[in-house]
């Protein structure tokens, strides 16, 4: 078996019954999932459902122990794949921003695109300022990221993974840490994504950014994709129970905030 896949379905991100223990606990129960080309998944669901972990295998943090993922015709769950390589086209983002307190905005966003693609200072120079101009940081280029606000450090975390131009983002739960007056933002970054036609796999607690940018929502519970479909079909009429309870539960809670 080739680590390049068999064409099967034409989706840009393939998932085919991937399961995954810690131990004996199973965190993700036979995971099925096909996602096209420049399109927006969202997976919702309750804390310890298994949208991290999902988020990890796609990036190879995670070794799946069954099932296999196939993203750009190759197959992840290869013994031979080049993980290197794999994550030059992946880029992901999670709740903690994990820049480099020691280097300036603009070596963060450098340092990758000149380590693992090997390009040189000038060029890596000339692909970060438009990228820190597109989200209104350029003027914060030479500051640490000490010195910016905690909605300014994500949108670097995510024009730092942009540096390396992947072809899919995983972004996990990249608001959850911010305080609610700093979420438009980061939030305004990824709908510019999505209407750019990146394809992005997310997890959120954010209802309505869901509702707005998603082209299909997966409702994750107890490590499988309960129920999946477009947002207006989740949204007004998910036909599973649990569905309906989280999404009430979810929804009264942004009411009371």
């Amino acid at each position: 078996m080739s680590v390049a896949a068999n064409g099967n379905g034409g989706a840009f991100v393939q998932i085919r019954d991937v399961s995954k223990w810690f131990g004996e606990l199973q965190v993700l129960d036979k995971i099925t999932l096909d996602v096209p080309e420049h399109d927006v998944v969202c997976l919702i669901g309750a804390s310890g459902s298994g949208k991290s972990t999902l988020l990890r295998c796609l990036n190879l943090l995670e070794q799946v122990n069954e099932g296999e993922i196939v993203v750009d015709g190759v197959r992840l769950t290869h013994e031979k794949i080049d993980v290197n390589e794999l994550r030059r086209k992946i880029g992901i983002v999670f709740q903690a921003y994990n820049l480099f307190p020691h280097m300036t905005v603009l070596q963060n966003v450098m340092l990758a695109p000149r380590k693992a693609l090997g390009i040189s200072r000038d060029e890596a120079e000339e692909r970060a300022r438009p990228l820190l101009r597109r989200i209104g940081l350029e003027a914060k280029a030479d500051e640490y990221p000490d010195r910016l606000s905690g909605g300014q450090q994500q949108r670097v975390a995510i024009v730092r993974a942009l540096a390396m131009q992947p072809k899919l983002m995983l972004l996990d739960e990249i608001t959850s840490a911010l305080d609610p007056q700093l979420v438009s933002d980061v939030l305004d970054l990824v709908r510019e994504l999505a209407d750019s036609g990146m394809t992005m796999i997310l997890a959120t607690h954010e209802m309505g950014f869901a509702r707005e940018v998603a082209d299909k929502i997966c409702f994750l519970d107890g490590g499988c994709i309960l129920e999946e479909g477009p947002p207006e079909q989740i949204f007004r009429d998910p036909r599973e129970p649990r569905t309906r309870q989280f999404l009430a539960r979810v929804l009264e809670a942004e009411r009371m905030s």
